[in-house]
């Protein structure tokens, strides 16, 4: 019985860690010279943009950008990023905060993290950079929506699924189940054997004759009177 509580025990600690994988960080591939769209979105329904604050900070500490109320605001910006983000004003009303980041260098892989307030949300995307340098074409795109630019930018190339996490917990999930299952159904088996055994046991007691128990005859009781008498 201890065993299977520390297999239990074991599967949700994965379980947990994993769940908090899925729902909170996406992993996005860049190239040296290239750009990425960092995705962040919010869940909470007729946002008042007025009483939003988004900003967007790299390995906790450095100030990539800040959106709403400040939009973009320069002063308050890290240098490092000044002319290399572009935001999205279109997509904020249907609480789109995602951010492009051109001019991509090693440097600027790491952490990026989305705050939004006060809804106290928080999306983290892990920035990974490879070393194929890529020019950006300088070929306007024509009034392509915002919604459509960030799909071109997030390919499934650059983007590593998270259903393969979800498809990595749901297998973990079965197999728990499985086996509390099979853990359970053995200890029903063992129980009803051992009910079985001490039923059969009491029924050989209550049936077995006494060694020293001599059953009585009719002769026995004549003799019997006869000595009475």
């Amino acid at each position: 019985m201890m065993i299977s509580c520390s297999f239990i025990c074991v599967y949700t600690y994965i379980f947990a860690v994993l769940i908090n994988k899925v729902s909170l960080d996406v992993t996005v591939e860049g190239f040296i010279g290239g750009s990425v769209v960092l995705p962040c979105s919010s869940t909470e329904h007729n946002l008042k943009l007025q009483e939003v604050d988004v900003s967007w900070r790299h390995n906790g500490s450095k100030n990539v950008c800040d959106l709403i109320p400040r939009s973009n605001s320069i002063e308050t910006q890290d240098t490092r990023y000044k002319n290399r983000t572009k935001t999205f004003p279109e997509g904020y009303v249907r609480g789109n905060f995602s951010i492009k980041l051109s001019g991509l260098n090693h440097a600027d892989a790491g952490e990026y993290i989305c705050l939004i307030t006060p809804s106290d949300e928080q999306e983290t995307v892990e920035l990974i950079i490879n070393d194929f340098f890529v020019v950006e074409p300088t070929t306007e795109k024509g009034n392509q929506t915002t919604d459509q630019e960030i799909q071109e930018e997030i390919r499934p190339d650059s983007v590593k699924k998270s259903w393969l996490w979800i498809l990595v917990v749901t297998l973990l999930i079965v197999l728990s189940l499985i086996f509390i299952v099979i853990m359970f159904r053995r200890k029903i088996s063992s129980c009803l054997m051992s009910g079985e055994r001490g039923v059969g046991s009491d029924t050989h007691e209550v049936l077995s004759p006494d060694p020293h128990y001599k059953s009585v005859t009719a002769d026995d009781r004549d003799e019997a009177a006869k000595a009475g008498e």
